[in-house]
């Protein structure tokens, strides 16, 4: 598949991403402490084959090597995240000196090999030890979470000017608290609206937090979004996919826009605010760019008998999906693009986190094909230089993921890499995906040569 990336600007950012839990091991070494998600995986019947993320992908001994696989495909930036349990064993207090030592020596890594970082503070790894004290519902954690910003951004700040204060808020909250299918596991809708409150009141101060810290700096924050579209034109369902809308994008897009939060919302959820007074100023702190995370669209009919916000995923017949069961349609990714341009006014996004699952195919000689996956990403790639064409300013596009990982609650059978970890040995193989984003990468590179 040919892509015109001639509206891509010449210092695009072409990466990969990661988080620390799904990728570190080391649960338990140089002082690092439990997370909720520790807890979590180690809960019987929470993780598929009764998985956990104690070993991972063992990044945090073989880092080294999986510098050298970028430098093999090619990129320039690389998203990771730092696990606050690793940086504040207790949540608050006391720095771990050894936790801050290696994010400071992969960061230099990256560096002198051409990679421009890209930190994200929180990942969902809240340390167990706040959560024991109440976790995100309570106010406290807010505060905690921008001193532990502060402290990061403090040590890392001269060489880190990317930074992301949260990854899919709307997982901690809504998956997290009021699904119970990813930590700490509850089911509780008020606990679910103080936690995004409280979220993205904590998202404003780990921004002011940085911004004291690091002259420069450019903040964003990271929402999982999606294109939804009513099942029928019956008017219940139209206002399903509102609903859905409301409840997937306008939750989290509105008040970091100084929109505060959705009225409508606000009547479904039928939960008070923990609002105090300046809250809602500190929330909608100005942003340098925002961050996309896409993965499939939204079909969705009215529920009226479900739990907030009442409604069902419709499944539409014949459209190709991914091992997830998610439905794949790049179109989806290009008309929000266009949506947080047009109607948010971004004047800088980047594509954080897109990609595919797939079932992988070794072959004798150890090569990896993903001939599916390649055209995933092939797929949603010209749909991110179409939207570039249209005028959206897309300054990066980090594929997710790196290294297949830990896929949460789905363990180790989900594969999400662009590089084969093969879990028994730790050995790391570039499967055809990965080739292709680097010829692509290549691709991009000497068209803008030619072009000066």
């Amino acid at each position: 598949m040919t892509i015109d990336l001639a509206a891509l600007p010449e210092d695009f950012l072409w990466g990969t991403a990661t988080s620390a839990y799904q990728i570190e091991g080391a649960v338990a070494e140089d002082g690092r402490s439990p997370s909720i998600w520790d807890t979590f995986s180690h809960t019987p019947g929470k993780i598929d084959n009764g998985d956990d993320g104690d070993l991972a992908c063992d990044h945090y001994h073989r880092w080294r090597e999986d510098i050298g696989v970028m430098r093999q495909l090619g990129t320039n930036a690389y998203r990771l995240s730092i696990a606050w349990p690793r940086v504040m064993p207790g949540g608050d207090g006391p720095v771990n000196a050894k936790g801050l030592d290696f994010y400071d020596g992969l960061i230099d890594a990256l560096l002198e090999a051409g990679i421009t970082p890209s930190v994200t503070l929180y990942h969902w790894d809240l340390p167990q030890v706040l959560q024991d004290r109440g976790g995100w519902p309570v106010r406290d954690t807010a505060h905690h979470f921008a001193s532990y910003a502060a402290v990061v951004a403090d040590r890392l700040g001269d060489r880190v000017k990317h930074w992301t204060t949260l990854n899919e808020p709307l997982c901690s909250a809504w998956i997290g608290h009021l699904e119970g299918l990813m930590a700490p596991g509850w089911t509780d809708l008020t606990a679910a609206v103080r936690t995004s409150y409280h979220l993205l009141l904590g998202h404003g101060l780990a921004t002011q937090a940085i911004r004291a810290a690091v002259p420069g700096a450019q903040v964003g924050i990271v929402n999982n979004l999606s294109y939804i579209e009513a099942a029928t034109d019956r008017p219940e369902d139209v206002a399903a996919a509102r609903r859905l809308d409301g409840h997937t994008n306008r939750w989290w897009l509105d008040p970091v826009h100084g929109r505060g939060f959705p009225a409508d919302m606000q009547e479904v959820y039928g939960v008070e605010l923990p609002e105090q007074p300046g809250d809602l100023e500190t929330i909608a702190a100005p942003l340098d760019w925002l961050g996309l995370n896409y993965y499939f669209p939204s079909t969705v009919a009215d529920d009226p008998t479900g739990q907030a916000p009442r409604v069902r995923t419709v499944r539409r017949l014949g459209v190709p999906r991914t091992a997830m069961d998610w439905e794949v349609d790049a179109a989806g990714i290009e008309n929000l693009l266009l949506r947080l341009t047009n109607d948010y006014g971004a004047s800088k996004i980047y594509v954080t986190e897109n990609g595919s699952a797939y079932p992988d195919i070794v072959r004798p000689d150890g090569t990896v094909d993903d001939p599916e996956r390649t055209e995933y990403l092939e797929q949603h790639l010209a749909a991110c230089a179409s939207a570039a064409r249209q005028g959206v300013p897309l300054a990066g596009y980090f594929a997710w993921s790196l290294l297949d990982n830990f896929e949460w609650a789905y363990g180790y059978d989900k594969r999400f890499g662009l590089v084969h970890v093969d879990y028994k040995t730790q050995r790391r193989t570039v499967k055809g995906s990965g080739h292709r984003y680097a010829d692509i990468i290549r691709a991009h590179g000497r068209k803008r040569r030619n072009a000066a």
